[in-house]
């Protein structure tokens, strides 16, 4: 088990909450075909997130990940690379740390951020001046039927 959070590209993903869960149900189905360890496939704010990211949290596979582990193997991270968003998995020992980092380089990057794993699955976009706002959450049960 891990702590999940995604970034996404705001101007691919639904804004209704009904149709954003629908759409990363889709999307987290991994299907694009291509590699997911590599950011070449993503837009230039996903890939700046993400070489910004592995900087405190390495990558466990793919080009950029390396052969020896940090002396902090928790840090080590699965990322899933997608052309419109990037989900990464942590250690739970590293769930707000990371929660903080991801949301303000989400924020930095103008992305979309969804707390995969909280209780309330929210969902925030870019709002023009840098910040992020919340713009809809619900209960956890209403992942079900995603493999988040």
């Amino acid at each position: 088990m891990s702590y999940d959070l995604l970034v996404f590209a705001p101007e691919k993903a639904p804004k209704d909450r009904e149709a954003f869960l629908t759409w990363w149900g889709e999307t987290a189905e991994w299907s694009e075909g291509h590699s997911y360890n590599d950011p070449k496939v993503s837009s230039p704010e996903l890939r700046a997130w993400f070489l910004e990211m592995i900087k405190s949290y390495p990558a466990m596979n793919g080009p950029f990940s390396s052969e020896e582990f940090p002396e902090d193997d928790s840090t080590v991270t699965d990322y899933s690379v997608g052309k419109e968003a990037i989900y990464a998995a942590f250690a739970w020992s590293k769930a707000e740390a990371a929660y903080e980092q991801v949301f303000s380089l989400a924020a930095k990057h103008r992305l979309g951020f969804f707390d995969a794993s909280s209780e309330t699955s929210a969902v925030w976009l870019p709002d023009g001046n840098g910040e992020l706002k919340l713009v809809h959450q619900g209960e956890a049960s209403d992942l079900s039927g995603t493999d988040a």
